[in-house]
């Protein structure tokens, strides 16, 4: 939907807080959470992607696994029970010794090189062979989250907290205030891929979590970097004009805003912050859901237990058990006791936060709170001139056609997401996707009892440049609690004809799944590893995965480097596989999104005959002559050939507009008509 401001209540805690001011209250803050409005379905994408969505359900539902052998694996770091299907493994290699026990995190790519960003720094390595990649450079720099991008000899990496060093050194920074410290963007000169030279860093007020590089079209002298930085505003002692607080009380304030970097590609040293766009103003917080079915059973556990919980009318919150010692205390210290609290002190304090409560609830309403200050992921699709923002509490839609003054021209909010995290365009820019990280990342938010729209992907389709919400995909096996799961990144695979994504979910595994039809997307294949320990929730699996030059590369948090290949199935034939890795790439950024162009092959029109023949869009007959037509065509001389797939052609053509996907048809005539004309 398109989001309006909702004028909802405060939570609980916020009105609480004005009635005591008492460390605990900013802790529970962040625990409390309302449920109003909701994502509403627009209009549907088409009869021909309906029928097709139907179809691969029927045949994914005949086809896979029963019952799901992602469930039940057996734990362990590089000795972890697997399950697969319908892709293949190609390789799994383990961190170089400086970077294990070493969160991996995002990946980007050239050439032959994949440079895999790691918290104690880069690592780059040379996937020509996919089965055994080569370490090329294991760069120690420390920084958090080191996500990475690369632009020709350029290769930029995001640092945010606090512990980054200018110099890359190891040892931390201490100091509060400190001119040793680097929150922003680290440039490498990697022209010599094996010595990577460190030529400049761009500081910024918040540092840079993430970042998206932009190569505008319509300028071949510079690149643009998008900061999004969500850590706290930096003191101005260690950056100068770096100053906190809200648009109304502070018109300077680093927050509500994103940084937009100009780095000049002939000299990237004079690399400099152009703009700070203020792409959230106007945006008030959304209504989001409260605890999940596991978080309440756990609470109303520790009820029995005798923790304190607080009853409000969106649902029972915990108080943290250090808040409630440092109360307590407090209530000693007032009735002027000494030693531990009593019973009578426990009994106070359950009335005193009952009555509060209370006042909170009977108290006026100040208003809505502050939407969002930062985007997670902004993601570009420069050849539509759009960008996707997942932006904590809303996803937006970005006219990026003016790279140094990005505009949001549309934004949605969803009762279903906690966290919206990263963005991705199907090629021809007619949907986005965005993903819900509730959780964080570090929490298991895939158990059975999690809801299936919660920490999922929702799936938008862009009308007129606004956003209509269609439906959502989630990972469909149930993780244990002991596995970190919740979707997060992911990208296109270049499948002619339909939208395919391969997408990470953490220690959920890797997930490909068809959403051509938006309300409907359908899994195609997987892979999954068990917990990386048996016995506690400890972080693993893939940070994030995508296709790259016919394999889908993942960055393993513990494990390392995984690789795979897709394998042909009644979901994705090996035509369609084939004309995929038809298409090659000179590089790949996690949020810089290429527009796929396929070249004109006989495994292009073998793939969308395929999906003729799976969604019966043709007659049996005319499937199997065509491919006959087709077999023969490909090996005969020019002029023959020419002569029968014109005739192929005429006759495709002529069948379309009695088809159930006359479009689809006529994209097969085409590529025939087009294959006639193709020198061998």
């Amino acid at each position: 939907m398109t989001c309006t401001l909702p004028a909802h209540r405060p939570t609980p805690w916020t009105i609480v807080h004005r009635f005591l001011a008492l460390p605990f209250v900013m802790g529970l803050l962040a625990m409390a959470g309302c449920a109003s409005g909701s994502a509403t379905a627009g209009t549907a994408s088409g009869t021909a992607s309906r029928t097709a969505s139907v179809t691969l359900a029927r045949i994914a539902a005949e086809t896979a696994p029963s019952p799901d052998p992602r469930v039940g694996l057996g734990a362990g770091l590089f000795d972890a029970e697997e399950a697969i299907w319908n892709m293949r493994l190609l390789s799994a290699t383990p961190p170089p010794q400086d970077f294990v026990g070493i969160t991996n995190s995002d990946l980007a790519f050239r050439g032959n090189y994949a440079f895999q960003g790691n918290y104690n720094g880069i690592q780059v390595w040379d996937i020509e062979d996919p089965r055994s990649p080569l370490l090329v450079t294991g760069y120690v720099c420390p920084a958090s989250q080191s996500d990475v991008s690369v632009y020709g000899d350029l290769l930029f990496v995001s640092g945010e907290g606090r512990g980054g060093r200018l110099d890359c050194g190891t040892e931390g920074v201490e100091e509060a205030v400190s001119a040793e410290r680097l929150r922003g963007i680290r440039i490498f000169d990697i022209s010599d891929i094996r010595n990577p030279q460190y030529v400049a860093n761009v500081q910024t007020c918040r540092g840079s979590h993430t970042h998206t590089l932009l190569k505008d079209p319509n300028d071949d002298e510079n690149v643009y970097i998008y900061v999004s930085g969500s850590s706290r505003v930096r003191p101005a002692e260690e950056l100068a004009g770096c100053s906190d607080g809200s648009l109304e009380e502070n018109p300077n304030t680093a927050r509500f805003r994103i940084e937009v970097i100009r780095v000049p590609l002939a000299n990237p040293e004079r690399a400099a912050i152009v703009s700070s766009p203020r792409i959230f103003a106007d945006l008030v917080a959304p209504p989001q859901h409260g605890p999940a079915p596991e978080e309440l059973a756990a609470i109303e556990e520790a009820r029995a237990n005798g923790a304190f919980v607080a009853d409000f009318p969106d649902g029972p919150q915990l108080m943290p058990a250090r808040q409630v010692a440092q109360l307590l205390n407090q209530f000693v210290a007032e009735r002027g006791g000494s030693g531990a609290p009593t019973a009578a002190d426990s009994t106070a304090l359950r009335a005193f936060i009952l009555e509060l409560v209370v006042q909170a609830e009977q108290a006026p309403d100040p208003g809505p709170r502050p939407g969002p200050t930062q985007c997670h992921d902004i993601t570009v699709y420069p050849e539509i001139g759009l960008a996707g923002g997942a932006c904590g509490g809303y996803g937006f839609l970005i006219d990026i056609s003016d790279p140094v003054n990005p505009e949001r021209i549309a934004a949605v909010s969803d009762e279903n997401f906690s966290y919206w995290h990263s963005a991705t365009f199907n090629n021809d820019g007619t949907k986005i996707l965005f993903s819900d990280e509730w959780g964080g990342g570090g929490q298991p938010k895939c158990r059975a009892t999690d809801p299936k729209e919660w920490g999922s992907n929702a799936i938008f389709t862009l009308e007129s440049r606004r956003m209509e919400f269609q439906g959502y995909y989630k990972l469909s096996a149930p993780q244990t609690p002991e596995e970190n799961c919740v979707a997060h990144n992911g990208s296109l695979i270049p499948i002619p004809g339909r939208d395919v994504m391969v997408q990470a979910w953490y220690q959920g595994g890797v997930s490909v799944f068809d959403w051509t039809d938006p309300r409907n997307p359908v899994e195609i294949a997987f892979h999954d590893r068990g917990p990386v320990n048996p016995e506690r929730m400890q972080m693993g699996g893939s940070w994030s995965v995508y296709w790259y030059n016919g394999v889908m590369v993942s960055s393993e948090i513990a494990r390392g480097l995984d690789i795979f290949e897709l394998t042909p199935s009644a979901l994705l034939s090996q035509n369609e596989i084939d004309a995929a890795k038809s298409v090659t790439l000179d590089y790949l950024n996690a949020q810089g999104q290429p527009k796929f162009v396929w070249p004109t092959t006989f495994a292009l029109a073998g793939a969308y005959l395929d999906q003729l023949e799976r969604s019966g869009g043709l007659s049996s007959s005319l499937i199997e002559s065509t491919r006959r037509e087709l077999a023969a065509a490909e090996s005969a001389p020019a002029a023959p050939r020419r002569e029968a797939l014109t005739r192929v052609a005429d006759e495709l053509s002529g069948e379309a507009s009695g088809s159930g996907d006359a479009a689809k048809v006529r994209m097969l005539s085409a590529t025939v008509r087009e294959l006639g004309s193709v020198g061998r």
